[in-house]
This record gives structure tokens, sequence and C-alpha cells, in this order.
């Protein structure tokens, strides 16, 4: 169940939908599902990492504002040319790294506990954020970075090409290298991990660094889709988004273990299920409803195995 559990929840969940509506299977809504989804997918791929290693991070949200914000002021002064295009982007993935950083060294040197520490910074960097622009909307003069938002590479948006890509780099990373063995060890037993000689406190920053840089590439691509940035409303819920693909795609919320392509299917059937209840006419202040009991389900999924297990 553990394994294949996500994989069968997506089957049946697809199945459902295409025998419910007959516009479920139109490529045009397939691309609409995958496009919203990549956003928070990219941020619950670098997720991933900093729960396996027995953390959490609730400012993503409220960092992706902040980034995607900086980004625009900084493409807004150094022009609309394909230059500035570029340097605002690496502008944003240093931020992002940066806002990773800052956690990272709050929750290892500062020995704060992973849900304060993100907590406290997730308020802010949103202050932060409606500060700078004074509770405004950051808008971007730069026409070539709203076409490199709304872009296509063979019909497929440029977002979800980059969420596959990250996917398998991410899975890599954390299967097939040493890093990723430590980022499960330290996330099963910090001591044994402590004891076998391995940086307990570097790995975890580094998690958090991957997820900052993860945060800072879906900054680039929301704010370049829209080619603006709601300092109020940007990035609202994307850590509960990013949670819950992650715990649905199999990741132990207590560490040691789970899988970047579980991270990958959770988000699509989050998706997919956003995308249901839409078609149904339901009302969209229950989706939050329909998000959390999907997390309680995948938790006592977990626990129930766990327990079978034992």
């Amino acid at each position: 169940m553990e394994r294949f559990g996500p994989f069968i929840a997506l089957l049946v969940l697809f199945v459902a939908a295409s025998l419910t509506s007959e516009y479920f299977l139109q490529v045009t809504n397939l691309l609409n599902i995958l496009r919203q989804v990549s956003y928070t997918g990219i941020i619950a791929l670098g997720m991933t990492f900093v729960i396996i290693a027995g953390g959490i991070d609730l400012s993503v949200g409220s960092m992706t504002a902040l980034v995607g914000g900086l980004t625009i002021l900084a493409l807004n002064h150094f022009g609309p040319g394909a230059g500035a295009v570029v340097a605002g982007i690496s502008i944003a993935l240093l931020l992002g790294m940066a806002g990773g950083a800052v956690n990272g060294l709050i929750v290892t040197v500062g020995r704060v506990a992973p849900f304060i520490a993100t907590l406290g910074t997730m308020a802010i960097f949103r202050s932060l954020t409606l500060w700078t622009i004074d509770a405004g909307e950051f808008r971007s003069n730069s026409e070539l970075y709203g076409d490199f938002g709304m872009g296509l590479l063979w019909a497929v948006p440029v977002p979800v090409w980059i969420l596959l890509v990250l996917t398998v780099l991410f899975s890599v990373l954390l299967n097939n290298t040493p890093f990723g063995r430590y980022v499960c060890a330290v996330g099963s037993n910090e001591r044994v991990a402590r004891y076998s000689a391995i940086r307990v406190k570097f790995i975890r920053f580094v998690c958090y660094v991957i997820l900052g840089l993860t945060v800072g590439i879906s900054a680039v691509l929301l704010s370049a889709r829209m080619n603006s940035v709601s300092s109020s409303g940007t990035g609202l819920n994307f850590e509960l988004d990013a949670i819950a693909a992650v715990i649905i795609g199999g990741t132990s919320l207590s560490g040691g273990r789970g899988s970047i392509i579980g991270t990958l299917v959770g988000a699509v059937i989050l998706g997919i299920v956003n995308n249901m209840l839409n078609m149904w006419g339901i009302s969209p202040y229950l989706q939050g409803t329909v998000k959390g009991a999907v997390i309680l389900g995948a938790v006592l999924i977990q626990r129930t195995n766990r327990s079978w297990n034992e």
C-alpha cells in the first residue's frame, strides 16, 4: 500500500473523472490540470527532502510571493530585454535559496523546532511582501517575461516540462546518491546517523536550500504566467498543497522514507480532485475541506500500515 497506494488512487480517480464528465479527457483540460499543479508540485518536490529529513516548512507560500515580487522589481529595474529576464530569473533562484538557507539556519544552528521556525518566517516573508508594495500588486513591464510564462514546448506548457525534469533529477538524487541515503538516515534516526559520521545539521540545511530553490523556480513560473504578483494572494495555501502532495505520495510525516515520484503522483491527484469538484459544480470554498480529508486519510493509512507491520 505504501509503495503502490498513490498510483492506485490516481488510477481510480482518473477512471471516476472520465466516467462522470465528458470534458475530463479533453487534451486541453488535462494540460490545464498539469499546469495548475506544476507550481505547487515543484515546491512539493523540494518539500519531500525536508520532510524525509524530519523537518517541515510552512513558509513556502509567503516565500513564493516575496521572491516573485522582488523578481518583478528586478526586471523592471533592468529593463524589458532578454538579458533582464535572465538576470531576474537568476535573482529569483538566489533569493529562493537564501530564504531556504534562513530557514535551515534557524532550524539547525538556532535549534528551533521546524514548525515554529517556519511559522515565524511565514509571517515575516508575507509581511515583507506587503510592506514592499504597500499591500498592492507587483506588475512587470516586460512582455518577454510574460511570453515565457505562457510558453509552450511541443504543445505542453513550460511549467509542466520543468516539473517533469525536476522529478527525474530529484528522484536520482534521492535514490542513487550518498546524499539521498544520508537524508533518509537523518530522518529515520538522527542519533544513529550522527554516530555514523553523517553531518546531520548540514544535511538538513541543504534540504532547506533545495526547497528554497524549488520555491524560486515556482515563483518565476507563477509570476511570469501572470506577469504580476499579488502581495496578499500569491502563494496562498501553497504550503498546504505542497505538504498534502508529499503525504499523499507516500512520504512519512515522521521522516526517514519517501518518494519523489510519489510526490508527483500526489500533486496530480490533488489537481484531479480540484478539477472534478469544479466540473461537478461544487463550491470552491469546500475544496479545502476535501484536501484536509485527503491528508487525514493518507496519514491514517500510513499509520494503519505501520501498525500492521509492527
